[in-house]
């Protein structure tokens, strides 16, 4: 296979958590709320969904697991400030340093280590095969050979799409963004439809996160390393959109993938390669905000 097939085939797996996390933090966004707690979410999905895989040595319960403690902090981040009024802002940056603490802290407690954990004999994630693509050179090659998680967050997407777009539920929710108003004049609560955000951005985080651990088995302390940031830029690189999600994600993906091919082929520092991905970041969101500056002028 020629260098662009490994490097597409690499970035649809990269991509994958960025994915799950901007989906996520797409439905609290249509609410009405930014979510920037995605980076603490992420992470307690990756510990817990290790350490529970560990403990069961079944990766769905595993999995199960992060996504319903994701749910929690989540939850607890919604109750703070839906109930509580507490800035969002504010308890976002909590929850995140709190995942940040509360797994080290774990990690110290159960395995004595503040650093990594490397179960031996964890239960490896399968690679499927799609019978339907064999036989298309390209597609075969980019498409082929990758863990539930990746087809799993497509469908995920398509579901959010329907979700968020032709259904009454979705409806209420991206109007608690504009039009708060007009749903209480009908008697419903814009607080029940963003507590719902809340949760079904735990609940994408979890998955997401479990798949950064599961997939090399072992978890690292802050092993997130930003994701649930870039997811951010995702979302508003993506126009809010789920279709536009998936394009920004690959891209980003794609960044970061060309960061590892770099490594290997370029004698260039490899604290500047693994700079590349947050440099991209840096500068789609200067650009992004410069191109949308132009256009309003028009």
């Amino acid at each position: 296979m020629g260098t662009p097939i490994p490097l597409l085939h690499s970035a649809i797996t990269i991509m994958t958590p960025l994915l799950f996390a901007a989906m996520g933090g797409l439905f609290t966004e249509r609410a009405g709320m930014l979510n920037i707690a995605l980076e603490g979410q992420l992470l307690m999905g990756a510990f817990v969904g290790l350490v529970f895989t560990h403990l069961s040595g079944n990766l769905p319960i595993g999995i199960l697991v992060a996504a319903l403690c994701s749910m929690a902090l989540a939850a607890l981040m919604g109750a703070l400030t839906i109930r509580l009024k507490a800035n969002v802002f504010i308890t976002g940056l909590a929850t995140n340093l709190f995942a940040t603490g509360i797994t080290v802290a774990l990690a110290h407690r159960f395995f004595a280590t503040r650093g990594l954990i490397a179960p031996s004999a964890m239960p490896r994630l399968p690679t499927l095969a799609i019978p339907a693509l064999a036989r298309i050179p390209i597609l075969a090659d980019v498409l082929q050979e990758h863990t539930w998680y990746v087809y799993a967050s497509w469908l995920l997407l398509l579901i959010s799409w329907f979700c968020l777009y032709r259904t009454s539920f979705g409806f209420r929710l991206r109007a608690c963004e504009a039009q708060e108003e007009a749903l209480v004049s009908l008697g419903l609560k814009p607080s029940f439809y963003r507590f719902v955000a809340f949760l079904i951005s735990g609940l994408c985080c979890g998955i997401g996160g479990s798949f950064l651990s599961l997939n090399i088995g072992v978890f690292v302390p802050n092993m997130s390393a930003g994701k649930g940031w870039i997811a951010l830029v995702v979302i508003f690189l993506g126009n809010r959109h789920p279709a536009g999600l998936w394009i920004a994600a690959l891209v980003f993906g794609l960044a970061e993938a060309f960061s590892n091919y770099a490594q290997g082929m370029f004698r260039i520092p490899a604290d500047f390669t693994l700079a590349l991905p947050y440099i991209f970041t840096l500068f789609v969101m200067v650009a992004g905000s410069a191109l949308k500056k132009h256009s309003n002028r028009f």
